[in-house]
């Protein structure tokens, strides 16, 4: 492995080894507003190079869109790459803000069939459940999504957003390789409980928005000042108004400490991320978002930076301190279930 090549980690018990920082591609086609498609196709390649081989899309990103996009890519290196999509969350377009969970066994067949064909594959290497829907145990969902596995539709089951009882659950039916939530800096509430569940279970974390949909790169201060009209980040209640404010000042502390390391204040965020494989004792593969070759070097190249336990210290308060919650909506998401 060259110098410029990340590391590896496993995905699930007995899973793949993927490349210990995946690469989130919602906002090459939607969702971040306007989008170069070629530098989103380069950055795919790029990627790659620096040894990225887990890639996450989901069947909600632009209503399929984004799984068309990724299939010309996915087709040229099948052999190389890990792929990742999800069901269950469907987004209306005349109404982004609104969100529709089914995980009804009808809803399941029908969404896997439409991903497999979107992305072009005869098998999906890891298969999520994007959100839950409480009204129906989870038992049942993943019981069906086994049945996915056991006919050669999906290799491997994946759960976004649920709570440590509901992966334990999860995992009495079948099971789990990974978990997917929100985990950084800004977000750390699944340490009370998912974390020390899939940890005892040799589940991988795979943590979302990890640089807190770039706000922890301090790229935008103000969501409402600073992103186009139709960039879903002007509605989450932690970029925008008073909340954007108080929490850009939360950023002041990963300054100092990215001066330390000669490092941006996005590869410290990044950095400390992939530093809480160590401290809980699991793989974290974390999936940063972007859509820029430039970008995905920075990101990569902080999967190298080591944090002190001071460092560590500096840090360690700022979740507590963040204003405002991940969503406008939080009830399609784990918070208030745990």
């Amino acid at each position: 492995m060259t110098d410029s090549r990340i590391a590896k980690a496993q995905l699930g018990t007995g899973g793949p080894e993927v490349g210990v920082q995946g690469l989130g591609c919602m906002g090459m086609s939607f969702a971040y507003g306007p989008t170069d498609a070629e530098e989103a196709r380069a950055t795919l390649e790029r990627a790659l190079e620096l040894g990225v081989t887990f890639y996450d899309t989901a069947d909600a990103y632009g209503q399929g869109e984004n799984e068309k996009f990724l299939a010309p890519f996915f087709g040229a290196h099948r052999d190389e790459v890990v792929i990742a999509t999800k069901f269950a969350l469907a987004i209306p377009p005349d109404d982004p803000t609104r969100r529709i969970i089914r995980n009804d066994a009808p809803y399941i067949r029908q969404a896997v069939e439409a991903s497999l064909r979107r992305l072009d594959v005869e098998v999906i290497d890891l298969y999520y459940m994007h959100r839950r829907d409480v009204n129906i145990p989870i038992k049942e969902t993943v019981g069906v999504m086994a049945e996915l596995v056991r006919e050669g539709k999906v290799k491997q089951l994946g759960l976004s957003e649920v709570t440590g009882g509901e992966l334990r659950a999860a995992q009495a039916v079948h099971p789990i390789a990974a978990v997917q939530s929100e985990w950084s800096l800004f977000s750390r509430d699944i340490e009370a409980g998912v974390v020390p569940a899939a940890r005892e279970l040799g589940v991988t974390l795979v943590p979302y928005s990890p640089l807190g949909r770039g706000f922890l790169t301090g790229s935008f201060a103000n969501a409402e000042k600073d992103l186009t009209a139709g960039d879903f980040r002007r509605q989450q209640p932690r970029f925008t108004g008073d909340n954007a404010a108080a929490n850009a000042a939360l950023l002041e502390p990963v300054r100092a400490v990215a001066g330390a390391h000669d490092a941006s204040v996005g590869q410290i965020a990044l950095a400390w991320v992939h530093q809480q494989a160590a401290v809980h004792g699991l793989p974290v593969v974390p999936i940063p978002g972007t859509r820029r070759r430039t970008r995905v070097e920075e990101n990569t190249a902080a999967a190298r930076i080591e944090l002190s336990e001071a460092d560590l210290a500096v840090l360690e308060p700022i979740a507590a301190k963040v204003a405002g919650d991940r969503y406008g909506d939080m009830t399609f998401t784990s918070a208030g279930r745990e």
